[in-house]
Parts: C-alpha cells; sequence; structure tokens
C-alpha cells in the first residue's frame, strides 16, 4: 500500500500529514481529525488496510502534537487555529471533494468547523464519541466518576478541591476511570500505534485540562449545540455503551442535526476502532458508500 508523508507550512510552523492509498475517481478520500487536543494521527494508522478497498485515507497531525510543530505560544492553542489548520491542509492536498471523520475532539472540531465556515465539497461526516458541549461534557463525566470505588471518588474529588493532580492515589484513580471509558494504559499487548507517544501533553493541558472531567482549558467553554441545527450535509454520529461520550452526549449531538443518524456500539468505549474494529470499518464503508 503506498503511503506518502509531508508537511505543510502553516503559521510558521509545520503540519505532519500522512496519505495511504491512491485516489480513486468514484470514491471521495476520507481525511481523518484525531482527538485531544493533544492526541496524534497514530491509532488512524489502524485503519491502513481499509485503504485497499480504493479508499485514500488522509491523516494529519494536528499542530502542537505528534510530528507537528510544538509552538511555545499558548495563544496558538485555540479552536480556531485547529480549524484555520483544516482548511489550510484542504487546500494545500486540493482536496476539493472529501469525506470527513472525527474522534472526541476531532468530532468537536468537526462540528465547530460545519458551523462556523465555509465548507464547500464536504460529502459527508463521522461524529465519533464527540461532545457539543464541553459543560455537558463535564457534567457526565462526573456521573460516571460515581461507578468508580468509594476510594477512587474520593482520590479524584480530593485532587480537583486543592488542584492538586500529582498525588499516586489521584493518578491510579484516573487510570482506572480512563481504562473503563476511554482504553487501557499502552502495553504489550496495544496495537503498535498505540504505544506510540503522541507528544501532545502541552496541548492537552492548555487546551483541555489536567483530565477529562476538570476542563478548565481554552476548549472549557465550548458549545456549539445551539448551531447544529445548520449543519447541512449527511452527518453519521457513533458512540460506545462505556464511552467517556455517555449516550446521552451524542444523543445532543445527534438531537440537533438536521436528518442525522446515529450508532451505538455495544461494549465499545472512546474508541470504536480499537474495541470494535471490524464493526467500525464495516459501517464506515457502508456509509462512506451511501455518501459518494
Amino acid at each position: 500500500m503506498k503511503v506518502q508523508e509531508g508537511y505543510m507550512p502553516f503559521h510558521g510552523y509545520q503540519t505532519y500529514y500522512r496519505i495511504v492509498g491512491e485516489s480513486a475517481p468514484n470514491k471521495a478520500p476520507l481525511l481523518l481529525l484525531h482527538g485531544g487536543p493533544g492526541s496524534s494521527h497514530n491509532y488512524f494508522e489502524m485503519m491502513d488496510d481499509y485503504a485497499q478497498t480504493g479508499r485514500q485515507l488522509i491523516m494529519y497531525d494536528q499542530i502542537g502534537c505528534g510530528k507537528s510543530s510544538i509552538p511555545e505560544d499558548e495563544g496558538l492553542y485555540v479552536k480556531e487555529t485547529w480549524a484555520e489548520e483544516l482548511i489550510a491542509l484542504r487546500e494545500y492536498l486540493h482536496l476539493d471533494q472529501l469525506h470527513l471523520s472525527g474522534q472526541s475532539w476531532g468530532g468537536m472540531l468537526e462540528m465547530f468547523y460545519l458551523t462556523h465556515y465555509d465548507h464547500p465539497g464536504v460529502k459527508s461526516v463521522m461524529i465519533n464519541s464527540s461532545p457539543a458541549s464541553i459543560p455537558l461534557w463535564v457534567k457526565e463525566q462526573h456521573r460516571l466518576i460515581k461507578y468508580l470505588s468509594y476510594e477512587d471518588q474520593q482520590a479524584i474529588q480530593k485532587a480537583e478541591e486543592t488542584g492538586d493532580f500529582t498525588g499516586a492515589q489521584y493518578l491510579a484513580a484516573n487510570e482506572r476511570y480512563m481504562a473503563r471509558y476511554c482504553w487501557d494504559q499502552p502495553n504489550e499487548n496495544s496495537p503498535e500505534p498505540m504505544r506510540r507517544p503522541t507528544n501532545g501533553a502541552k496541548a492537552s493541558l492548555i487546551a483541555e485540562g489536567p483530565n477529562e472531567f476538570t476542563e478548565n482549558g481554552t476548549l472549557s467553554d465550548f458549545d456549539v449545540t445551539d448551531q447544529l441545527k445548520n449543519v447541512d450535509v449527511p452527518v453519521l454520529v457513533t458512540s460506545g455503551t462505556d464511552d467517556l461520550c455517555t449516550p446521552l452526549i451524542a444523543k445532543s449531538v445527534y438531537d440537533h442535526i438536521p436528518n442525522a443518524k446515529w450508532h451505538l456500539f455495544a461494549n465499545s468505549r472512546h474508541l470504536a476502532l480499537l474495541d470494535q474494529h471490524d464493526e467500525f470499518i464495516s459501517l464506515l464503508d457502508s456509509w462512506l458508500n451511501e455518501n459518494d
């Protein structure tokens, strides 16, 4: 399978991109938007085999993580920067017609892009495990914490009250929370892309905060719920039954987008591509073929 790698100049920095497969005249390419902010394209490499169907895959590391530049200027770590980067990448790679699929923050970026910028040529969008509202997200995370042990709940509560997220009890509790609702800490049994560093700790802390339930970064007031009624492209919302993106969060996205569809993955956490890989690829393939 042909793989091309390169860098796009962006705001005096560089954005890394990776293209898998060849473009086909009857299949628009799929541009993948990773989560975080502060994750990377790495886990999308688990989709490489899908390019054998003739669908070209394009993935990239958003500025501030992965193989892209990591600016010192904290003022760049805002949603507008990443939306402008998406627009620039489309232009740089001549992506006049394409599908979009974003996971977690990547889906939030899609929603912001679709509701605040011109987006010609977007044939369809998948929004995977993504909130339209960070305030709702925070409420739901605190509800999920109540399913942890009493000791873990107390450790998390103490960390939030003191603002100290370095204690051993908190770190262990947060690791168990993430393993339950997101994914396991990388280990020798993890797929190789999941074991690679994302280099996104700075972006994550600035834009999100210290964890999934203490959102005090530049995205803390993110809420496009009321603008979703203006989305004018086909949208498929997906989420998992055991997801950080709870069914309530996913439904709040689905309910506000005209003619949207929603697929709930049983026994999946925050990355159905990992937990329900074959089902995710099958659903993706059907959706894209329907909307070419």
